[in-house]
């Protein structure tokens, strides 16, 4: 039998108190400019009204809220950060408390460019609030993921959780295309930049042995795992001779480490169907992860006309696959129950059995 609810998990908002203080943080911060002029433009971005009523163009349709760009770590420095993540946390988990029905869940926002904060951070979001999960971006202002002083983040979410980290993908202009220019030109930072970004992230969680060590690691790459599905095979066969091509790192004695190929590493992480409602990209995602690891994402509201089209698309997408109904089930809402553990009463119309907020 048909299923309407379909479940985003990975739809973009900005909670009005912590919008509020980001627009005054963003006014004495040149490189946020372009991006201010952007949001004001998006009403759904911040406009919980609004965002309700275009919500409801589209049956059985529900929202896992994650918090947009830019991270917390980019707005404020180390002391500053975590009050900002703590006021984003409290609106997404107010949000929730008030339209369940609509946003049956919410993924913590953590400071990054403070650990000990950050893991405080994610257990009060978790135990208090009742988020689902924490996102993160695929460097903390230039920094990798796998530097040591961050593993802390992971193995908490992990192995004291049991939830999903959501990845999404973070450069600017300022990631020169070429060592001449100083900046990106033709957005091109964002177009190729992001996907690469991504793909980067996920090979130095593998090579760094991140997921030996976290067997159990759930992590979400936003837009379907980015350059890995496409580039399945040069990551088997090439990575497979891994080590031939350096002279100055014994990279042969790391593959022997891994213990597997490290194209199995790859199909480890999980993906969202986010790629603007392209049914291709979709079918190459599920055959690279399997049934079991693809999630329905839309990325609302950043598309043409601020809302709507990345979710029409991303429906239009999938439903012309014409999958088989258990996987189809799968994708717009079994795999995001199962993985943030959440019930929900009978779709469309059912409010959610999730953990309410702790006064």
């Amino acid at each position: 039998m048909k299923n309407d609810l379909k479940l985003d998990i990975f739809p973009h908002i900005f909670p009005q108190s912590f919008f509020e203080r980001m627009k005054r943080i963003a006014e004495a911060n040149p490189a946020l400019a372009a991006s201010i002029k952007r949001w004001l433009n998006i009403p759904v971005l911040w406009d919980l009204d609004a965002r309700i009523r275009m919500m409801g163009k589209f049956k059985g349709y529900k929202q896992v809220l994650t918090l947009s760009l830019p991270a917390i770590e980019f707005l404020a420095g180390p002391e500053e950060s975590p009050a900002l993540a703590r006021l984003a946390n409290d609106g997404m988990a107010d949000i929730v408390a008030m339209h369940p029905e609509r946003f049956p869940a919410f993924v913590a926002s953590l400071p990054m460019n403070n650990v000990p904060a950050a893991l405080a951070e994610m257990d009060r979001a978790i135990t208090k609030l009742g988020a689902k999960g924490v996102q993160l971006f695929t460097n903390v202002n230039g920094r990798p993921l796998d530097e040591p002083e961050f593993f802390p983040v992971f193995e908490r979410c992990v192995r004291k959780y049991d939830l999903p980290i959501w990845l999404h993908p973070v450069r600017t202009a300022k990631f020169a295309d070429y060592p001449v220019e100083t900046k990106s030109k033709y957005e091109i930072w964002w177009l190729f930049g992001w996907p690469y970004e991504t793909s980067v992230c996920m090979a130095r969680l593998v090579f760094s042995g991140m997921l030996q060590k976290l067997p159990d690691l759930k992590v979400i790459t936003h837009h379907l795992g980015a350059m890995a599905p496409y580039f399945d095979e040069r990551i088997g066969l090439g990575m497979d001779q891994m080590g031939a091509r350096t002279v100055d790192e014994d990279y042969g004695a790391l593959l022997k480490r891994l213990g597997k190929r490290p194209l199995d590493y790859f199909r480890m992480f999980y993906g969202d169907t986010a790629v603007n409602g392209s049914a291709p990209a979709i079918r190459c995602g599920l055959e690279f992860f399997g049934a079991d690891r693809v999630l329905f994402g839309t990325d609302c509201p950043f598309d043409p006309e601020g809302g709507p089209v990345f979710i029409r698309e991303s429906i239009r997408a999938i439903d012309s696959l014409k999958l088989a109904q258990p996987v189809r089930n799968k994708v717009y809402y079994g795999n995001a129950l199962r993985m943030l553990r959440l019930s929900l009463a009978a779709a469309p119309g059912g409010k959610a059995r999730a953990s309410a907020r702790k006064k």
